[in-house]
């Protein structure tokens, strides 16, 4: 940890692996968004600005981003959106068939009821 701004977001030196990676930590707040990785610090008893960092939770595309493949595996199923061309549907069959009830080119058959 090296830093912490005014809205409390920690900017922090992460290493993995062998890598190092210049990042920032901020506090998770009912409704807002998650954007990257939860983690959780272990502060170290000797350093503790130095901490052991446990992954929480991973969001997917940051899981998909360190595979080196960059086509969908064919086990998985393309999304209903690759699927389907135009808009969404947001009109179901009960609707369509009342409004082809109420709206129908019928001719009616000269009786008012």
């Amino acid at each position: 940890m090296h830093r912490v701004t005014p809205d409390g977001a920690v900017h922090i030196i992460r290493r993995r692996g062998d890598t190092l990676e210049a990042g920032a930590l901020q506090p998770l707040a009912e409704g807002a968004p998650i954007h990257g990785e939860v983690v959780s610090l272990r502060p170290r008893e000797n350093c503790p600005l130095l901490c052991d960092v446990d992954v929480l939770y991973k969001p997917p595309a940051e899981a998909k981003a360190g595979e080196s493949s960059s086509s969908p595996s064919p086990s998985s199923p393309p999304s209903r959106a690759a699927r389907r061309k135009g808009p969404a549907q947001v009109a179901t069959a009960e609707y369509r068939d009342n409004w082809d009830s109420i709206w129908s080119n019928k001719k009616s058959s000269g009786a008012l009821n």
